[in-house]
């Protein structure tokens, strides 16, 4: 699927984008693959890890999704682009907010404007959890992005470019989430927990990678993906990770939510069950919804039921504290 072709990744630095790159370098021979990302040090870990002498089709690309312009002269001759570039942290959209319209919102804009003017084939987009009826500005921004990726698949003119966005949960280990924070701060005796009822998604780097090349694969363009992940209770988590510990109780954030929704009930009335993941319809004709249930997948896709959401709360699939235990270990360095 990747052999021979050139790959951008936006934000490519962060805790996904290497792990892409790590898994893209092992199971495929692309063609050229083009970190894309503001921070050099960053950039300059990463070119240390994955040396040119061993892995000569990567590139790196020093920019901002700001920058239209660099990002229009990054991708020329690119196939396909998987943007995973974002400003995140919640609280701090709260306090900054017109900085995450910029990158989010904006930026999101230049990505699509870019790829089609480069004519790319295909393009992802990384969501979140927060994007499902958002109660914070994070969460509000990548809602707004999701819309500007599946839409611009109308009016691509004469571009056969596909654009789909995939949506998942907290991702286990990455940068600035509650395990490596909870394991740093382990030390000193106490967790801080912000309300002893929260729960959340949870889906490991290795599995939000995995996700994301079979939704490359099969994307038909205005698809939003959902996958089918298990939850964790907070105090789970803290169980696992220090059970001796005590807890500190701070109340909830500026903005954070008690349970994270990735489908909410307005939603589900256009969304498609598969046997591992969900799709959300787009809410625009592009193709024939009965030909996409029945052909995109080897499952029949079945309409949701009336009343249906997917939030961490309701969840089938919670893991134990055992699971959650081993988990940390296998994942988190």
């Amino acid at each position: 699927m990747l052999n021979n072709k050139s790959i951008l990744i936006t934000g490519g630095t962060g805790s996904f984008g290497k792990k892409f790159v790590e898994t893209v370098l092992n199971k495929y021979q692309p063609k050229k693959v083009i970190i894309y990302s503001r921070d050099e040090l960053k950039q300059s870990d990463m070119q240390q890890e994955f040396s040119y002498s061993k892995f000569d089709c990567l590139r790196f690309f020093i920019g901002d999704v700001r920058d239209l312009r660099r990002l229009t002269f990054a991708m020329e001759k690119v196939d396909i682009v998987i943007h995973a570039a974002a400003l995140k942290q919640v609280p701090a959209a709260e306090y900054n907010p017109f900085e995450f319209v910029k990158t989010n919102v904006f930026g999101g804009q230049n990505v699509v404007d870019a790829a089609i003017s480069n004519k790319v084939k295909k393009i992802i987009a990384l969501s979140t959890d927060k994007a499902a009826a958002p109660i914070n500005l994070y969460g509000a921004t990548k809602l707004t992005s999701d819309k500007l990726f599946i839409t611009a698949n109308n009016y691509a003119g004469g571009n056969k470019i596909k654009l789909s966005v995939v949506r998942y949960g907290n991702v286990m280990g990455s940068r600035g989430s509650v395990i490596p924070f909870f394991l740093k701060q382990k030390k000193k005796g106490a967790l801080p927990i912000t309300d002893e009822r929260m729960t959340r998604f949870n889906i490991t780097l290795r599995e939000g990678v995995d996700f994301v090349l079979q939704c490359l694969e099969k994307m038909w363009g205005g698809e939003l993906f959902v996958p089918k992940i298990p939850s964790y209770r907070i105090l789970d988590v803290a169980e696992a990770i220090a059970p001796d510990a005590k807890h500190k109780i701070l109340g909830i954030r500026p903005g954070e939510k008690l349970h994270e929704e990735m489908i909410t009930k307005n939603d589900a009335v256009n969304t498609l069950e598969f046997d591992d993941y969900y799709v959300i319809l787009p809410s625009t004709y592009m193709w024939d919804t009965e030909k996409f249930r029945n052909e995109s997948n080897s499952s029949i896709g079945e309409i949701c039921e009336y009343g249906f959401s997917y939030d961490s709360r309701t969840n089938k699939h919670f893991l134990s504290v055992d699971e959650l235990r081993q988990l940390i270990k296998d994942e988190i360095h």
